[in-house]
Order: structure tokens, then C-alpha cells, then sequence
């Protein structure tokens, strides 16, 4: 990342942030999957946590990192391949920003957390001007490096410490196609109208064949031909950028924005919870309607409870 902002032209504004982990450090919560009851129900920039927040404080908030991304023309992100997939907290940040696309810019319309005034809006004329690709026009860039197993595969492309061999199959191998791994984060730039070039979704490999205590920075920046692969994406960037220009804002920004009060709502799904707590969901909401069908069976006054204490029926 500092390789990187270091070889940018000087004239830009850079911003950089490193997700990495880090002991006592927040980090970004889990999506809540509010779009699975109505789009309406997650707001841009998403509401389901709060800036500061000491029962579940989050990064993405505490970070600043809705404003942050919206202010920027381009979004380059460099990380590993994590079991075939994106790291966790890239992946997490990639979720949670499910709200740029089509994501309520007006939480005050749904009393802040309404699943029933959500799903009302969602079918209202009103929803189609409020629902739009918030940060579309961007461009996102993305470099993802893995090390085909190190050197835990052996020479027949299974695992050397597998013993039921069989159940593993080497042609599922994806190391010819690792920048897949990050084809969900790349897909869901593009459905929000986030351009991404195909030039500048790159993959690299660096530590192969090595023990992983032998593949650490001070190693891959001595790999010449690992670095070369990424310097030439970072230039790639670099010119795409600087030929596409200024990204024009969206009309609701999330730099700037500063969330509503919502205590009166709060007091008002409290009371919705506890009716649901007890069994009783509001007349006509798709959870009474579920409970009456025998979808749900998980009414309970100890929700943090471990499903397996609940007794089956």
C-alpha cells in the first residue's frame, strides 16, 4: 500500500487505510442482511450501527469510511487470498456497503428501523427516485496475491498432511485463477455501477513452495518478478485514472452526512421486539404471517441464547 502511494503522481490527494487486525482495535461489524426484508430497510450510509458506539462499536463508522469512499475518484485495494475468498475484513466492508447500491438515503421515512414502514416504502411510487447506485461512476482497482499453499502441496497437488486423498480433488485446484477470489467484491462493483477494468483486476503469486515463515514483506518486496507484476497495475491504475478525470458526487452523499436522532423510533421497535420476544408480531407483518404458517419457531425471551439450548419440538 505505502509502494503504491509512493509511485502515484504527486499532485493527488491520497487516503489510505490499512483493515488488518489489530489487538483491542474495533472492527467492522457484520451486514445484518437487512435488504433480505426490504431495500428500503438499509439506509445509506447503513444505520445498523453508529459512530462511537461502546456495545458494538464498528470500524467502517468509527473510520469514517462511508464519507471516505464516496469523496474518492478511485479505490485501489490490495490484499491476500484468504482460503480462496477475500480476507474477512475486506470482505465484511465489501457488505456492509450493500447500501450503496439502491440504499434508503432517508431513514426518517421508515422511523429510522421499521421493517413494516420499509417494505411499505419499497412498494410506494416514492421508492424508485430515493433508490439509486450511490457512489456509481467510481472506479475500483483490485490486487490480490496468494502462494498456491506454500509448501504444504505436494508434488501430486494434494495437501501433504491430507490423508483421505480422494476427497480432494487437485483439478478443483483454482491457483490458475486466483484473481477469482476476489470476483464477488469485483461483481459487486460492477451491478453498482463502480467501474472496474479488466486490466486492472490482477493477481499475483509470491512465497510458492515456501514455509509461510519465509514469505513475509521484507521477502515479497525482494521477489523482483512479484513486484514488477504489481508495480505494473499500480501504473495501470494511475493511468486510468488520471485519463477518466473527476467522479461527480452522487445526490446523497455520505460525506457530510450526519445521522438523525432516532430515540422516540428506538422506544418504538424496542416495544415491536418485545411483542415478537413474547409471540405476538404485529398484525399483518411477515412475521406474524410466517408464525401462523410455522415458519418461525424461535419466539424466546433469551434471543442471545445458543439455539442449541431451545428444546426441539
Amino acid at each position: 500500500m505505502l509502494r503504491m502511494a509512493d509511485r502515484l503522481p504527486p499532485s493527488w490527494e491520497i487516503d489510505v487505510e490499512d483493515l488488518g487486525n489489530v489487538y483491542g482495535r474495533a472492527r467492522i461489524q457484520s451486514c445484518n442482511a437487512c435488504v433480505s426484508t426490504s431495500m428500503a430497510l438499509c439506509c445509506w450510509p447503513c444505520n445498523c450501527y453508529e459512530r462511537g458506539d461502546k456495545t458494538e462499536p464498528d470500524l467502517l463508522w468509527d473510520l469514517d469510511l462511508y464519507a471516505r469512499l464516496d469523496l474518492a475518484d478511485a479505490w485501489a485495494i490490495v490484499g491476500p487470498i484468504n482460503w480462496f475468498g477475500p480476507p474477512s475484513n475486506l470482505k465484511l466492508m465489501f457488505d456492509r456497503l450493500v447500501c450503496m447500491n439502491g440504499g434508503n438515503p432517508r431513514e426518517a421515512l421508515i422511523d429510522h428501523k421499521d421493517p413494516e414502514k420499509a417494505m411499505a416504502l419499497e412498494r410506494s411510487a416514492q421508492w424508485e427516485a430515493l433508490s439509486r447506485n450511490h457512489l456509481e461512476g467510481r472506479t475500483a482497482a483490485f490486487f490480490c496475491y496468494g502462494d498456491e499453499g506454500a509448501n504444504e502441496v505436494a508434488a501430486d497437488g494434494r495437501p501433504k498432511v491430507l490423508s483421505h486423498k480422494q476427497w480432494f480433488d487437485p483439478n478443483d485446484w483454482p491457483a490458475d485463477r486466483d484473481r477469482d477470489a476476489f470476483l464477488p467484491l469485483v461483481l459487486q462493483c460492477r451491478y453498482s455501477g463502480i467501474e472496474v477494468p479488466e486490466e486492472l483486476w490482477t493477481a499475483a503469486h509470491a512465497g510458492v513452495g515456501k514455509p509461510y515463515a519465509d514469505d513475509q514483506a521484507e521477502d515479497m518486496v525482494r521477489d523482483s518478478e512479484f513486484m514488477a507484476v504489481f508495480d505494473a497495475w499500480g501504473d495501470r491504475f494511475a493511468a486510468f485514472v488520471h485519463s477518466k478525470g473527476k467522479v461527480e458526487p452522487g445526490r446523497y452523499r455520505a460525506f457530510g452526512y450526519e445521522p438523525p436522532g432516532h430515540r422516540i423510533a428506538d422506544l418504538k421497535l424496542a416495544w415491536r421486539e418485545v411483542r415478537m420476544r413474547l409471540g405476538h408480531p404485529a398484525r399483518g407483518s411477515s412475521p406474524a404471517v410466517q408464525a401462523a404458517e410455522g415458519l418461525n419457531r424461535d419466539a424466546t425471551l433469551r434471543p442471545k441464547q445458543s439455539a442449541a439450548k431451545h428444546p426441539r419440538r
